[in-house]
């Protein structure tokens, strides 16, 4: 990507965390960049595809990171996924998910596609990680795998919102007890 592009979609991220994607225009972009809407325009002819790439690009760096953890113990696996939740926290955003879920009904269905993508491929990886966390004594849990991913995931991104009004501490906490009671 060139660089202006790669700030428009820097911008539309950050947007997008802080206040959703139906509430930030192309003027949002525009003025802090000191573009013109036409330039946007010309990377991205609609908020939809400016909107994909932000997802993609979000499921480029779930996938680079995943990769890079993928030798560590899951315990610590788990630990490096919440730390990147823990960096959302501490720059005032939710996760991409979480933002987008609120709006998916106003989505386009390409976008609509997306998110579901992401949503199956962070399920999937936790799923996994769980799954062979327990297998190697590292996790202790009752249950499907799948469906204590679930409770993980809904956990995490509830505590960014939660850590919007209660203050980031109430992400420390849920994510400290989230990974105690897995036992990691």
């Amino acid at each position: 990507m060139t660089e202006t592009k790669d700030k428009i979609v820097s911008l539309a991220d950050k947007l997008i965390r802080v206040k959703g994607f139906n509430a930030f225009s192309y003027k949002d972009i525009s003025e802090p960049l000191q573009v013109k809407n036409a330039a946007i325009h010309y990377h991205f002819p609609t908020k939809s595809e400016l909107g994909l790439e932000v997802v993609e690009k979000e499921m480029r760096t779930l996938a680079e990171n995943t990769a890079k953890w993928k030798k560590l113990p899951e315990d610590e696996q788990l630990s490096k996924f919440c730390g990147v939740f823990r960096k959302h926290c501490n720059q005032g955003n939710v996760c991409l998910m979480g933002s987008l879920a609120p709006d998916y009904e106003t989505l386009s269905p390409e976008m609509q596609e997306k998110v579901q993508q992401m949503a199956s491929a962070i399920l999937s990886w936790m799923t996994h990680c769980l799954e062979q966390g327990r297998k190697h004594k590292r996790f202790r849990f009752k249950g499907d795998a799948g469906d204590r991913a679930l409770l993980v995931i809904s956990n995490l991104q509830s505590s960014l919102l939660l850590s919007r009004v209660l203050g980031p501490s109430a992400f420390s906490r849920i994510s400290r007890r989230l990974l105690e009671d897995l036992g990691a």
